[in-house]
């Protein structure tokens, strides 16, 4: 009988020595969305299932395969650990009159997703993204597409991800959507047996799900029949408006006629944003689109025309694109030691005042040799040692070495916090 335990496949631990990357990645995207004037909503993780199966569409991968179920001891109760954000966060919107409490909702979340997946390099079961969803009566304005895109952008700029491509589209409105949808069927109808197993199954239930395909006979057959969505006018009209305010703030982007995403309530623009190398296949670190009929569907005031627009980023993506940069991430400023175990109270309220004065601070619990708890200070990523041994005691001194300059001076003790606030600050 096996006595250990496992994590459990798809997931991760984040660690110790990750864990500070991650806040430092988490705190910038609060920054960055707060600054163009969202503000965070946390949701359940998990929801009643009927409300991914609505808003996601029963004929996804998500719904079909994807979903993960939770079992209750009710039987009139059903839920599913949520797929992904939006849902939740139009169903919180609706719930709470949101909409009759201001005229734009710009919300933004960060929090677990989960999928039943196979799990391979940039998918997993448990995986976390940074949203953002802007929802509001009559908030169909173009210019709003290219924010939520912009801000996409600078978020993953500013986290430090390089080769950025932004592919996007327009599947029009939801009347061209069913036209479309149409047209598509009767394009591929004699090309059926050209088709993979999946996207034959993808020809009765949803056919834009061929568009996107990665099977090389589905791409021939695709690339040969689709060369534009024929769009109404209006639709058309309103894309090369998102096109022309992305141009206008120096936006580079690449119109890409089969990008469609795989969930149901996509209308209009649909984007996502790609990293060539370091991710494998999976190499979208970013995805979003306009969603304006899914207020309505999840129960929104059926009076009112609501838009809505919103993206989700992967965290996990994000930090395979990065590579290793959480080497040398500093975990606290001060790294206390002393030379005697008798030393070692005197240490602790050292210890205490300088965490109460804003300073992180940790100690050598466990004593040791000198070149011993210098490495711990090493590995801790502490600018500064501060060292107690009999001299110091003597003299009610304490020794601060920089580590970074590999400098040392004596500080009488009651000047300790001072001193450290002023060099640290510098």
């Amino acid at each position: 009988m096996n006595n250990t335990f496992n994590v459990p496949r798809g997931t991760s631990d984040i660690l110790p020595d990750v864990a500070p990357l991650w806040e430092a990645l988490e705190f910038l995207a609060r920054k960055i969305c707060k600054s163009y004037g969202y503000r965070e909503i946390r949701t359940p993780i998990y929801e009643d299932v009927n409300l991914f199966k609505r808003s996601l569409g029963a004929t996804t991968d998500v719904v079909n395969k994807q979903l993960l179920e939770l079992v209750s001891g009710k039987e009139d109760e059903g839920y599913a650990l949520r797929p992904e954000g939006t849902a939740s966060v139009v169903r919180s919107y609706i719930e709470n009159s949101l909409d009759g409490k201001e005229s734009l909702s710009k919300l933004f979340y960060l929090g677990s997703m989960f999928r039943g997946e196979r799990p391979q390099k940039g998918r997993l079961r448990q995986f976390h993204q940074i949203g953002v969803e802007a929802i509001g009566p009559n908030s169909t304005s173009p210019f709003l597409d290219a924010e939520v895109i912009a801000l996409a952008m600078q978020l993953l700029k500013e986290l430090g991800v390089q080769g950025l491509e932004l592919k996007i589209n327009s599947l029009g409105s939801k009347e061209d959507k069913a036209r479309i949808s149409t047209w598509l069927r009767g394009e591929f109808a004699a090309r059926t047996e050209s088709l993979c197993v999946d996207c034959r199954a993808r020809f009765e239930r949803n056919v834009f799900r061929v568009l996107d395909c990665k099977n090389e006979s589905c791409r021939k057959v695709v690339n040969l029949v689709v060369k534009d969505l024929p769009l109404s006018v209006p639709s058309q009209e309103y894309f090369d408006k998102v096109q022309t305010a992305l141009k206008s703030i120096g936006i580079p982007f690449e119109v890409s006629p089969h990008l469609v995403r795989g969930l149901d309530y996509y209308t209009h623009t649909v984007f996502e944003i790609i990293v060539p190398q370091g991710l494998g296949s999976q190499n979208a670190v970013g995805a979003g689109g306009r969603y304006n009929g899914l207020v309505h569907e999840l129960g929104g005031n059926p009076k009112i025309a609501y838009g809505a627009v919103g993206f989700a980023l992967g965290i996990e993506r994000i930090l395979l694109a990065l590579g290793d940069p959480a080497v040398g991430l500093s975990r606290v400023d001060v790294f206390i030691m002393a030379m005697k175990e008798e030393y070692q109270p005197l240490i602790f309220l050292v210890l205490q005042l300088l965490r109460k004065s804003g300073i992180s601070a940790d100690m050598g619990f466990t004593g040791g040799s000198m070149k011993s708890q210098m490495g711990r200070a090493d590995k801790a990523g502490a600018r500064f040692a501060l060292i107690v041994g009999e001299d110091e005691v003597k003299n009610n001194s304490i020794a601060v070495k920089d580590m970074q300059k590999s400098t040392q001076e004596s500080v009488p003790l009651g000047d300790i916090v001072e001193y450290l606030g002023k060099v640290l600050s510098s």
